[in-house]
């Protein structure tokens, strides 16, 4: 036990501090307030409050609980709403109002709810840390898989079948005259990354359904990617369409430092968005960490090692995990104000010197990995960081940082979101880096001209930006008819391809399939352009032809029949062209 001796708002130092750690978790003043241990000196700990610590006075005790910062991991962790901490907001509701209170504690999962406890293993199996007991149904949708914690290895004396709570023995493991009694939960460190056999290659894209992130900038599994962008340009927003339509098993998603009106949007929306693969609500697999721009801001970085924790924690089961952070500027903001009040020597813009170190150990826990344990099993943690820059700009210290280790760049723009093109993600600013190792993936599961057609899409794209600098010196009739040509196919590609209504029922979602036959449509419209204009063909005939809104139109094709459909589509675009080059030889 120590005595408080100096309070600069969340940062206070406690003399006294014998036998303290880095990282020992404290119950700070008479309220018994959470906090951190960041420095020590000697006896004085220097210690970061995740709480309120308006009141505290000089000579209040400081009491050590001699334990890091840690989660409880187990069933019940699915569809619960967390602060930065792993205190359920519900609870803490229910025990204080409206307003959370200093100093109350409550279990991160339910300690009494029995859960109906199915084992795997028998009696006398040889057990390794991550091998799994058995399983427990956590909701309709996700069985939970109750692991033998990493570092525990022996033979199984005896295993229960039955329904139990957390806390109850559910097996017994004997290693060298030594017998463990396991439960259904286990406790990690948050700032301890979660042990993995292996780690793979990114070599099978994240399917989100929207065809600017799986066609032209996508992500791997267990791969990593930032958005940033302005106030307004849809950050929020993109982060919902991925967290709701991207192929993972579990969603965490991690609101560090939002404002209060949009972490109560998701909070109040996510609930009752269904999930489109199980029709059931989202929230069945989801979890939720909210740390809104007005509470403490130590929380940030607990709520940031929290989140990605439980996403460890998932992915050890085999599962494939999702975490979205928004946003990590408000992490980074937090940084800034800690390592002011502890007067260390700043970086760049007052951000502290590790800045990009810390984002890194955050990025680098992603990843697809064979997980511990006999059977091998696979799972992957993605994650997709917001940025927040102010003004938009992304030569600041957190969006720079954040690209160095992040290999996919959504850049989104505040000048599409205002033409309300969504997603505003700009297509000459973003970039990924996955391309190359998704290139097989594609060829065998898509189509081996896929990435060609993205290519040369990409190219169009790009030709369209050099044009329009002549366009608006001399306008467009001024240009040579295949140019002009170039500018309507890009257009295309802006409006009927990239362009996506998240909240149109049939196009908010595209799967791969239909993306690749949209694609080839409009580079077959282009092609049979260039070669029609060869021939002699006006470009003016072709703008007339009335197929082409019905390609316009292909996006709000039901995925059932979207083959049939954009197949016969184009076959009459062929027949059309050869129809019209007809015309023109007679």
């Amino acid at each position: 036990m120590g005595v408080l001796k100096k309070i600069s708002g969340p940062v206070v130092v406690a003399d006294e501090m014998k036998g303290a750690r880095m990282y020992d978790v404290v119950r700070v003043g008479d309220l018994s307030l959470i906090g951190e241990i960041i420095r020590l000196n000697g006896d004085n700990a220097t210690i970061q409050v995740y709480e309120d610590t308006a009141g505290l006075r000089p000579g209040e005790k400081v009491v050590n609980t001699g334990e890091p910062l840690s989660v409880e991991l187990g069933p019940g962790l699915l569809k619960s709403i967390y602060d930065g901490i792993q205190r359920p907001l519900e609870i803490l509701k229910d025990k204080s109002g409206d307003f959370i209170g200093r100093g109350i504690t409550a279990s991160a999962i339910d300690k009494k709810k029995k859960w109906e406890f199915k084992p795997k293993a028998k009696k006398g199996d040889d057990v390794t840390g991550g091998d799994i007991l058995g399983e427990t149904q956590e909701t309709e949708t996700i069985a939970h898989k109750i692991m033998v914690p990493p570092g525990i290895e022996g033979k199984i004396t005896e295993i229960k079948n039955g329904k139990y709570n957390v806390e109850e023995t559910i097996a017994v493991v004997k290693s060298r005259g030594k017998e463990h009694e396991l439960k259904m939960s286990q406790i990690w460190q948050v700032r301890k990354r979660r042990p993995y056999t292996e780690k793979l290659d990114p070599d099978t894209p994240l399917i989100t359904g929207q065809r600017i992130v799986d066609t032209f900038f996508p992500i791997a599994k267990g791969g990593t990617a930032c958005i940033p962008g302005p106030f307004g340009s849809g950050k929020t927003v993109c982060q919902h369409q991925l967290a709701k339509w991207s192929d993972t098993q579990i969603v965490v998603y991690i609101g560090c430092g939002e404002r209060g009106n949009e972490m109560t949007e998701v909070l109040t929306e996510f609930p009752k968005l269904e999930d489109p693969f199980t029709k059931k609500p989202l929230m069945e697999r989801t979890i939720l960490i909210a740390n809104t721009s007005n509470m403490p801001v130590a929380a940030r970085e607990a709520c940031v090692y929290t989140g990605v924790t439980l996403a460890e924690y998932y992915r050890d089961m085999g599962y494939d995990v999702s975490l979205m952070a928004d946003s990590t500027s408000r992490w980074a903001e937090a940084m800034r104000e800690i390592g002011g009040r502890l007067e260390e020597m700043p970086g760049e813009e007052g951000y502290p010197a590790y800045l990009g170190r810390r984002l890194a150990e955050f990025y680098e826990r992603a990843g697809r990995v064979v997980c511990i344990g006999k059977d091998k099993r696979r799972g992957s943690v993605s994650m997709i960081g917001a940025v927040s820059p102010p003004g938009g700009d992304i030569s600041e210290p957190v969006s720079q940082n954040t690209l160095r280790v992040t290999k996919v760049f959504l850049a989104l723009d505040a000048s599409l979101a205002h033409r309300r093109h969504f997603p505003a993600i700009h297509w000459l600013k973003s970039y990924s880096l996955y391309l190359d190792s998704l290139k097989n993936w594609y060829g065998e599961k898509v189509s081996s001209e896929f990435l060609d057609n993205r290519n040369k899409a990409m190219a169009l794209l790009q030709k369209e930006a050099e044009l329009q600098e002549v366009v608006q010196l001399v306008g467009p009739d001024a240009l040579p008819e295949k140019e002009q040509a170039v500018l309507a196919v890009a257009k295309r590609i802006r409006e009927d391809f990239l362009q996506q209504s998240a909240y149109h029922e049939v196009d908010t979602y595209a799967s791969m399939g239909k993306q690749h036959l949209m694609l080839k449509t409009i580079m077959k419209l282009h092609d049979r352009l260039m070669s029609a204009i060869d021939l002699g063909v006006q470009l003016k005939k072709t703008s007339e032809l009335k197929l082409l809104d019905e390609i316009s139109r292909m996006k709000e094709i039901p995925e059932k029949e979207a083959e049939t459909k954009i197949k016969e589509l184009m076959k009459r675009l062929d027949h059309e062209f050869d129809r019209l080059i007809a015309e023109v030889k007679t």
